[in-house]
């Protein structure tokens, strides 16, 4: 199914990068910093791989049967405001393998694409941190920013795809730690969704989604893609 694979999409933080869900923890502070008391797991279930102001929007609707936009303008911008503080003294780390699979893909003319839920300018401080650099370590960057609909529409794989000049999604792979990015693949029409336990989601709520495959480090993608 899979030897035909021309590019791979990557999430970012759980996926190929471990910030240990600080940015998640860093949401969790910044809406029970408007007066709620809810808890990492539920942030994760609901808000993982999402563009951060529509995770905002679906936790508060989910947990609390809240919808206030004014509300949640003023919680998005205090954890883009305490992000930025956080990620200045925080060690941002590649996943285990990232690198070497990076060399691997590039070896067999795979393209290797980053997307994520951020903003450009919290994925490109991210990257900076990991002296990761586009057209060397990786092709190109996708952002939420970058594109008019975010995850689970495929806008941002058919960005990517489009830069390329590809024009059949069975040619790209798609992997992801949450089920939103399964859904992502999905909607792309990717020859391949795979989900990964390191970051959000655990295999159970990852076999939600349906996924091709799930791994539990990203070595194991190689057999999948490359043959």
């Amino acid at each position: 199914m899979s030897n035909t694979i021309k590019m791979v999409v990557f999430d970012m933080a759980g996926t190929t990068i471990n910030e240990d869900n600080l940015v998640y923890k860093t949401l969790l502070t910044a809406i029970n910093n408007a007066g709620y008391t809810l808890n990492l797991e539920q942030v994760l279930a609901e808000g993982a791989g999402k563009e951060k102001k529509q995770a905002i929007r679906s936790i508060l609707l989910v947990y609390l049967n809240i919808v206030d936009e004014k509300l949640i303008n003023q919680i998005y911008n205090n954890f883009i405001e305490q992000l930025g503080a956080a990620y200045k003294h925080f060690e941002v780390k590649p996943q285990p393998n990232a690198a070497e699979l990076f060399n691997k893909l590039k070896e067999q003319n795979i393209l290797t694409v980053l997307n994520t839920g951020y903003n450009r300018e919290t994925a490109e401080l991210l990257l900076a941190k990991l002296e990761w650099k586009e057209g060397q370590t990786f092709n190109t960057l996708v952002t939420a920013s970058d594109v008019p609909n975010n995850r689970p529409n495929p806008d941002m794989i058919f960005h990517a795809m489009q830069k390329f000049g590809i024009n059949d999604g069975s040619l790209v792979a798609k992997v992801g730690d949450s089920i939103i990015d399964i859904e992502e693949g999905k909607n792309a029409g990717c020859g391949l969704t795979v989900g990964i336990t390191t970051g959000a989601h655990t295999k159970t709520q990852l076999q939600q989604a349906n996924p091709d495959a799930i791994i539990d480090n990203l070595s194991q993608l190689s057999a999948l893609v490359i043959h």
